[in-house]
């Protein structure tokens, strides 16, 4: 099951009590991605092991219960269910059901001005994080570039953005990060200009 979930969702981090559970997890609004566009769920679990499931005009409150690790057991209307938790990264949660080859993905809209009611809104919201997240990692990096068979930097994007304005390279020159080896992935200085 876990090379399932792993699959279908690359590079989640275990649910760790110290790292995540009083700043991530507890008090959060968690909104269950799996059937947004039949109706939407908001997850938030509480202090004293409650877990309250709001739906459009009901709240319920239920249970929840954090065994070993990053395994829970959470009461639903189906009886209780045994999960492992994952984080994405501080905004995502997915919950790995134990006894099926399912899982239900969450995003915390805690922070988010937004509302998340359907699909669209969960790509308006995916696209607008990571490109905030691609931006920032970008702008703080250093690339090579590469013009006339010569290997210029390190550099960074902001650095060669300012070069291709005073035209002393071109923004077509192919581009490496300096942890890569060579110029295969076809990146050029445009396509880092673009992010920004």
């Amino acid at each position: 099951m876990n090379e399932y979930l792993h699959d279908a969702i690359p590079n989640l981090q275990p649910f760790d009590y110290e790292l995540h559970h009083d700043s991530l997890f507890i008090n959060q609004q968690w909104v269950l991605v799996n059937g947004i566009s039949k109706k939407k769920s908001v997850y938030t679990f509480k202090e004293d092991h409650i877990l309250e499931i709001s739906r459009k005009s009901s709240v319920i409150e239920t249970s929840w219960t954090l065994h070993i690790n990053n395994i829970f057991e959470i009461e639903t209307e189906d009886g209780i269910i045994t999960v492992k938790a994952y984080f994405k990264d501080d905004d995502i949660l997915v919950l790995n059901h134990q006894n099926k080859k399912e899982f239900a993905l969450f995003i915390n809209t805690s922070n988010y001005e937004d509302t998340i009611n359907t699909i669209d809104d969960v790509k308006v919201f995916l696209r607008e994080k990571y490109k905030q997240k691609v931006t920032s990692l970008i702008y703080e990096h250093e690339f090579y570039y590469i013009e006339k068979s010569k290997e210029f930097g390190p550099f960074t994007v902001e650095e060669l953005s300012e070069k291709v304005k005073n035209e002393d390279i071109s923004m077509y020159c192919f581009v490496r990060d300096v942890n890569a080896y060579d110029y295969s992935n076809r990146l050029r200085i445009y396509d880092l200009i673009k992010e920004l």
